[in-house]
């Protein structure tokens, strides 16, 4: 402990104990970003569509989703035969009217993995002839973190993107400013 007399003596252990402290309290802001980031992307769910019939045709989808809440960040699995069937996602007269034409993407590989980006109502048919009218169709309505499915949208790099890739870039860099600021 310094005193005050040592203080005005020697004016560099003021500036620094307020570097110190300084430091100290950034990097507790660091740690606390950190751990919010790491919740974040903790918190992101995966579901697997139609859980153990996946993607086919004679499951209710409907009801599939009845019981589930859906939040930014989240993940769709869909599995199904490759080739066979489609994962389309439309807009809400696409899906009404079972008409990928305008879609918003389209897959069938057979394994298709969507990350929910954006708050509001998702659209997704099998574009296979026949298939979305025998009820191979899916609308799940995608809240934000406080709820709500209307506001802004959680930031993608690209198309296609995802949170847990934009979060991972946050959680990277303030680890890597927490091991420089080890040493205070």
């Amino acid at each position: 402990a310094t005193t005050a007399s040592q203080q005005q003596c020697d004016p560099r252990l003021s500036t620094r104990q307020g570097f110190q402290s300084t430091m100290a309290s950034f990097s507790a802001a660091l740690v606390a970003l950190l751990l919010a980031s790491c919740a974040v992307a903790a918190a992101a769910t995966t579901f697997d569509v139609g859980d153990g019939h996946g993607w086919q045709t004679g499951v209710d989808y409907t009801a599939w989703t009845s019981d589930k809440t859906f939040a930014v960040g989240d993940k769709l699995v869909f599995n199904y035969t490759s080739k066979a069937h489609t994962v389309t996602e439309v807009n809400k007269s696409g899906y009404d009217a079972c008409s990928g034409g305008n879609s918003l993407s389209n897959d069938d590989s057979g394994a298709t993995t969507i990350t929910l980006t954006t708050p509001g109502v998702h659209y997704f048919i099998c574009d296979v002839p026949g298939h979305c009218a025998s009820g191979m169709k899916l609308a799940v309505t995608v809240t934000v973190a406080g709820g709500s499915t209307t506001g802004g949208t959680i930031p993608a790099g690209a198309a296609g993107g995802s949170l847990l890739p934009a979060m991972s870039g946050l959680v990277t860099a303030a680890a890597g400013a927490l091991i420089v600021l080890a040493p205070f």
